[in-house]
């Protein structure tokens, strides 16, 4: 990663939004590797991720830059006023449009999250809607395009509630995929307040590569 440049996709004073790479931590690292530690080492200064993205996961990652905007940004997202929207690659072929709710179960030691039906210790509720763009046949057979908008924000939260519901994401083997690609999600919009002047910044990214070329999205 030292020899690229991380894309920024807006930047302020007071924080940035820059495209995390798939198999880039969200967060600071031991060794130096996570994304703020990388944007650290590029640009100098301090960066205080607001949220996370998955490992595998690629897209728009919103960083503070300052101390007193982390505050403010993070307390805008634990009220929920940061707005998360993701492109989704689904196996199969989805209704238009749908919801979907689940009570969700993280297990730390196998580092994944399970859909149960009860609640107890440790059980959260996982809810998002859901829009279908398109629907192509491609080497790995139906995939569905949807744009996902999630409601909560638990772990592994898309990845397994549309596993659950019969349609894992493209590469996803840790969730039912079978096969080799990269995981067939990105954080593709992202809509929140200034931590300043409370003025609502957008930001969005568009995939390239691989199966997302199949829909043509710019």
């Amino acid at each position: 990663m030292k020899e690229k440049t991380l894309e920024v996709l807006f930047e302020d004073r007071d924080f940035l939004v820059v495209r995390k790479p798939p198999a880039i931590n969200s967060e600071h690292t031991p060794d130096g590797s996570g994304l703020p530690d990388l944007l650290a080492k590029e640009r100098g200064g301090s960066f205080f991720p607001i949220h996370r993205l998955d490992f595998g996961v690629g897209g728009a990652l919103l960083c503070a830059k300052t101390p007193r905007a982390a505050a403010t940004l993070s307390r805008a997202a634990t009220e929920g006023k940061i707005k998360k929207e993701y492109l989704a690659l689904a196996h199969g072929t989805l209704p238009e449009r749908g919801r979907l709710e689940n009570l969700l179960f993280y297990d730390r030691k196998a580092g994944k999250s399970f859909v149960v039906d009860r609640e107890r210790k440790g059980v959260k509720t996982a809810s998002l809607s859901f829009v279908t763009e398109r629907v192509l046949k491609s080497p790995w057979g139906t995939l569905s395009l949807v744009r996902v908008f999630p409601e909560t924000g638990r772990t592994h939260q898309i990845r397994v509630q549309f596993a659950n519901a019969g349609h894992p994401l493209l590469g996803d083997k840790k969730y039912g995929a079978k096969e080799s690609a990269p995981i067939g999600l990105c954080c593709a919009h992202l809509t929140f307040p200034h931590p300043t002047t409370g003025q609502i910044i957008e930001a969005s990214f568009l995939p390239t590569g691989g199966a997302w070329e199949l829909y043509s999205l710019t």
